[in-house]
């Protein structure tokens, strides 16, 4: 099953140009179970990334523009009378997929940012008192853009915790660039011909599989380390939770596996914890006024644990 994720990567690589470490730490984000935060100015292929995702795992797809008139049964659902049959009936809402794209998700006020809570977290949805099961594969993804604040609502630190990686899209190359024009010109995309690599339940298989990747007692030291150093930094005003730490060992597991290993390194933690940690820190004031970014802040701070032998 290790060949046919491969081919995935393979396709996917070639379909989102310049994007080779985000995608491989989209795929291992779903491979952990968990969802993402994809934050990126417009223009830069999040959607395309999503789409192109869901269409090599066979999956169903649904995206919900985030509006600041959108409800919060507008995402999971309602229950409508019909006229003609004289009875109550479920509407289900959008939520009910494979892969969701919540675009934009800081258009919209917190109660209706909220009605994702429980379907993110629980994997059901509560329509009317009725509880309705998800999907076993249910991923979200999140846009935002961090360049336009104006009539926008920041994602709740809580909310924000919901997700396992915190992923930044930046430019590409110019040869990358360049090769995107072209492809878009000549009319070479088609997201029509984008057949699956993978179908659910081998999917399903290889989540399974994942869980058995062996992770060492010095590894699990040294997740502990970073997450509990990210409480007592100086440059850190609210460190992370213990869910950071769970997102890192899963990510690390998901990210072993597409290295071709059964058991996780040092170098997977250290790959995995960057955008695990990015959106479950805040930096000190006077960090920030001296213009460090978080990035850079965790790298310092992983950089500074000894690396278990």
């Amino acid at each position: 099953m290790r060949s046919e994720l491969t081919s995935l990567l393979e396709k996917f690589d070639k379909r989102i140009i310049g994007q080779n470490m985000n995608l491989r730490l989209l795929i291992s984000a779903i491979l952990a179970g968990g969802h993402v935060l994809l934050e990126g100015v417009p223009g830069t292929g999040k959607t395309q990334m999503v789409r192109t995702l869901s269409s090599l795992l066979g999956g169903s797809f649904n995206r919900i523009q985030f509006t600041p008139d959108l409800l919060p049964s507008d995402i999971t659902g309602s229950v409508i009378y019909n006229m003609k049959d004289n009875i109550f009936q479920t509407q289900k809402g959008p939520v009910f997929t494979n892969i969701l794209l919540a675009d934009e998700i800081n258009r919209t006020p917190a109660k209706t940012q909220a009605a994702l809570l429980e379907a993110m977290e629980e994997k059901q949805v509560t329509i009317q008192g009725e509880t309705y099961p998800l999907d076993d594969v249910f991923f979200v993804v999140a846009t935002q853009n961090p360049i336009e604040f104006e009539g926008t609502y920041p994602l709740p630190e809580a909310q924000q915790d919901r997700f396992l990686f915190k992923l930044q899209i930046d430019f590409p190359t110019f040869d990358e660039e360049k090769n995107v024009l072209k492809q878009v010109i000549e009319n070479s995309f088609d997201f029509n011909q984008v057949s699956s690599i993978l179908d659910l339940n081998t999917f399903i298989s290889i989540r399974n599989e994942i869980k058995s990747i062996t992770i060492g007692e010095g590894v699990l030291d040294y997740i502990m380390q970073i997450v509990r150093k990210t409480r007592d930094s100086e440059s850190i005003r609210f460190g992370a939770s213990t869910r950071a730490a769970i997102s890192i060992g899963k990510a690390a597991q998901a990210w072993a596996y597409l290295s071709g290993r059964d058991y996780v390194t040092p170098d997977d933690v250290k790959m995995t914890a960057k955008p695990a940690l990015r959106h479950r820190i805040q930096l000190s004031p006077h960090i920030e006024l001296e213009g460090a970014t978080v990035d850079q802040i965790i790298e310092e701070l992983v950089g500074s644990v000894p690396v278990p032998r």
